[in-house]
């Protein structure tokens, strides 16, 4: 290991530590402008010049490895005349426009032009004009800024696996662009926004809306899918006017989906405000005494199991065990939280999780995804497997719907007959996962909302056991969810109890009453001789079908915990209060259960955690993954030979709160169409 001196401290650093890491450890501060830690090297900008003894001159920090026995200087004169001087270069062409910059108040090179800048230029040549690139509707260009750190080219290149991003022409002409003039088609572009160290690459959608001193801060956790990446929600008054992705090396690392970055508009569009009940076949807003009273008299003498409720998607941990709480003292078992019918079990924990974390997908040495998109369903764990990838020796390979997953793999089959193969190792890739130290299998949903979902479990199962997916310190067995509230809705028991009806009988339109938890993605054709209650944010599908409808709060505006995939329990914050007289969820179901005579036992938020504790003691390890025992899931039976399908069509239009947004409305029409004509179907 390399000990070197910085600045007079001796410090030893791992070997193929960079100089410029080195120094960091050694607690000095080093400008850089292309240098990004999950990124390669380019030493593009000369920002990160230091001195080293015994070198002709200085040298350019991120792209040198420290040696032992360096003795570096970072803040000597010359040190500083060569920054000065690169600075100088750096703002040759660049326009003083900050007045009017998006990137104005947190602009690196505003801040390192003040730190390390001379403050004046030997340069009155005209500045260059470069003409702006179509980068799609997320992403604006203002070229003219771009001081040529390609940041962006080496971000969408090694990270999202698009190459159409790149340097055209050379010396003073040289220009960062799509090479066709296209879209960036990638659902993690936004990230080029934050990794812009200038002006040149701004979100389009927030352009000229907000300053960032004059926004409220707050770190929450994303609910679109079930990654549960950290985020920053910035608001002002009672907007959010964006989200940005905070630093969690275990789930998000650096980066947010587009999905997940772009949607804040669908949260103020279609909102419910208020409640509604329907009279003469019209929804008719109301107040809540009302509306309780409606739902009082349907279920007055009702006997249990003529009540179901189901929960949907992006629904919180507290409003689950609400919900579950409520239908038990109605004496309901008609209750499940897998809204898409999802073959999932509660009883064994680890037959539902994504066993191996999304981190530990770093250390794997093999992979077979089973009815999954990992790129459309989680983006952010693509990119993790992108990662492992690139490192070299991870062969994967995929039963199911052929797609472009952004790096190379080997494609088995489109259904269960491959699936089968491979479980009783007449498949060849069967042998590939036996040899493999730590092999690992993704079961997607496209595998599981099948009829023969159960069967298909089984399977799965099977490849994990006999490939040796299941040992000390390593489970490779993975259920990638899509809903940020599925984990935690099996986790407090969400499903249906003693003789209860599934998601499928309760839409079959044979119960008398319905609650929809922000159930959305259900088919309510069944349920007009039903009377439905949905209660959630958005007027989409369930509340179209309502008889009573009561205004909750979107992720954004309630306090609450969220579980992801892998299992981990992270805690979101309120960024702004619901619109209206809408409430958060959990004290609607408490309040509705006072007005019905079954009042709950809890009259805090704290009070409820508690019992949810109770039911699921790992909830109180915020932040934490708590492994689960392996044990015995699925159920064997015939699986047929209809191939898998990937559920989700349009990326872009997922959930109730990106079909309202605006921003994503125009991602699904423009880059549906550039798949069009690419493939000149629909895809």
């Amino acid at each position: 290991m390399p000990t070197l001196t910085v600045d007079g401290v001796e410090v030893t650093v791992d070997p193929g530590t960079t100089v410029l890491q080195a120094c960091e450890e050694a607690g000095a501060e080093i400008p850089r402008f292309c240098y990004h830690e999950r990124l390669s090297i380019a030493g593009n900008c000369r920002m990160c010049l230091v001195e080293m003894e015994k070198a002709p001159k200085l040298i350019a920090s991120c792209a040198m490895p420290a040696g032992d026995g360096m003795v570096i200087h970072t803040n000597s004169e010359i040190v500083k005349q060569g920054r000065e001087g690169a600075m100088e270069f750096l703002l040759i062409n660049h326009p003083l426009d900050c007045p009017i910059c998006d990137q104005g108040g947190e602009c690196d090179l505003q801040d390192q032009s003040m730190a390390y800048g001379s403050g004046d230029s030997r340069y009155d040549e005209l500045k260059r004009a470069v003409a702006e690139k179509n980068m799609g509707p997320l992403i604006k260009t203002t070229m003219t800024r771009c001081i040529h750190c390609t940041r962006c080219v080496r971000f969408a290149t090694e990270v999202a696996g698009v190459d159409d991003l790149g340097a055209i022409n050379r010396g003073e002409n040289m220009e960062i662009a799509t090479y066709l003039e296209q879209a960036l088609d990638s659902e993690l572009s936004g990230n080029i926004i934050d990794l812009c160290p200038v002006g040149a690459l701004t979100s389009k959608p927030y352009a000229f809306t907000a300053r960032p001193w004059e926004l409220s801060k707050t770190e929450s956790i994303d609910a679109l899918d079930a990654v549960g990446a950290n985020i920053r929600v910035d608001s002002r008054g009672d907007e959010v006017m964006r989200v940005l992705p905070r630093l969690h090396e275990d789930v998000n690392e650096e980066w947010l989906s587009d999905r997940s970055r772009f949607s804040y508009d669908g949260l103020k569009a279609q909102r419910l405000d208020t409640p509604y009940v329907r009279k003469d076949g019209k929804l008719q807003p109301v107040g809540w005494t009302e509306a309780f009273e409606a739902i009082k008299d349907k279920l007055n003498g009702l006997e249990g199991d003529r009540i179901g409720a189901i929960a949907g998607d992006m629904v919180c941990a507290e409003s689950m065990m609400a919900l579950k709480d409520l239908m038990e003292q109605l004496g309901s078992p008609n209750l499940d939280c897998r809204q898409d019918g999802a073959a999932l079990s509660a009883e064994t924990r680890s037959a539902y999780l994504f066993n191996t974390t999304i981190a530990g997908i770093e250390e794997a040495d093999a992979l077979l995804i089973v009815g999954s998109n990992p790129k459309t369903e989680a983006s952010l764990i693509n990119a993790r497997i992108r990662k492992r990838w690139k490192m070299g020796s991870f062969p994967i390979a995929l039963i199911g719907e052929e797609a472009d997953l952004g790096y190379a793999h080997e494609y088995l089959g489109a259904g269960p007959n491959t699936l089968q193969d491979v479980a009783n190792g007449s498949h060849s890739f069967a042998e590939v996962l036996k040899k493999a130290e730590r092999p690992m299998i993704i079961v997607g949903q496209g595998a599981l909302t099948r009829a023969d979902g159960a069967a298909v479990l089984s399977v799965a199962r099977t490849i994990a056991e006999n490939s040796g997916m299941i040992s000390e310190g390593w489970n490779g067995f993975n259920i990638l969810h899509m809903a940020a509230s599925r984990v935690a809705g099996l986790d407090l028991g969400l499903v249906p109890g003693e003789g209860g009806k599934g998601t499928r009988e309760i839409l079959s339109g044979n119960l008398e009453v319905v609650f929809l938890l922000g159930a959305d993605e259900v088919d309510t054709s069944s349920l007009s001789n039903s009377f439905v209650i949905y209660q959630g944010s958005h007027g989409d599908a369930g509340a179209q079908a309502a008889d009573v409808i009561l205004p909750g709060s979107a992720y954004t505006e309630k306090d609450a915990i969220w579980v992801n995939t892998e299992g981990r329990p992270q805690l979101g914050r309120r960024a702004i209060f619901p619109p209206g007289d809408a409430r958060e969820d959990w004290t609607i179901l408490r309040a509705l259960s006072e007005t019905l005579g079954k009042t709950l036992p809890y009259d805090t938020i704290h009070q409820l955690r508690e019992r949810m504790i109770a039911v699921a003691p790992h909830l109180a390890d915020i932040d934490v993954v708590t492994p689960a025992a392996w044990g015995g899931f699925g159920e064997s039976g015939t699986v047929t030979a209809d191939p898998f399908s990937n559920p989700i069509s349009d990326y872009y239009l997922t959930n109730s709160i990106s079909r309202a947004s605006k921003i994503m409305a125009e991602c699904s029409s423009s880059f549906s169409k550039v798949k069009f004509e690419e493939t000149g179907t629909n895809g």
